[in-house]
């Protein structure tokens, strides 16, 4: 199973995650102007009649694309639970453990039934006990420390949190995109 294909603008900036037939079709119109990373698979056709040769594609794993295509430009990424505890590493923003996903909760800082906004800058990851205990408050409002500032990921960080399955050229491409982490 061919994994997804890392899709670059052609001036390199990280766009998407693509299935590997949508890159054959990009590599089969000549959209890729240039391929990154150490990865290549090799994707067999048909057969040629006349000479019984199998056609071949190789796919890179990053390829760069000349088309417009620019995912999230000017707006935040999509805000799902899954990518929300991927961002907090499954760890309650209250307490500080750790738990598997489905012991977790999205917490929204300011409430919703007080104008909080389903934003990245207003979630944190919440264990069911401290989000029940913090209700309808604000964390001061509850006495309960946030221990991270909830933040938006650029598009680098968010198509790391989105995949499962992140080659190893791929991820150090998308890494050098990402935030620094204060020392």
């Amino acid at each position: 199973m061919i994994p997804s294909i890392l899709k670059l603008d052609k001036g390199g900036m990280p766009v998407a995650w693509i299935r590997w037939q949508t890159a054959a079709t990009l590599y089969a119109r000549k959209r890729v102007c240039w391929e990154a990373g150490e990865e290549r698979f090799v994707v067999r056709g048909g057969t040629c009649a006349r000479t019984g040769r199998v056609s071949e594609l190789r796919i890179g794993s990053i390829i760069a694309v000349a088309d417009r295509s620019r995912r999230f430009e000017g707006s935040a990424p999509l805000l799902t639970n899954r990518t929300l505890f991927q961002r907090d590493h499954n760890l309650c923003m209250y307490c500080g453990n750790q738990f598997s996903p489905g012991l977790l909760t999205r917490d929204h800082v300011v409430p919703a039934s007080r104008g909080g906004s389903s934003a990245w800058e207003n979630c944190v990851t919440a264990c069911r006990h401290c989000n029940q205990r913090k209700d309808d408050r604000t964390p001061e409002e509850a006495g309960m420390k946030l221990l991270a500032i909830p933040y938006t990921p650029n598009l680098a960080e968010y198509l790391i949190l989105s995949n499962r399955r992140i080659m190893a050229d791929q991820m150090e491409f998308l890494l050098s995109f990402a935030r620094k982490k204060a020392a």
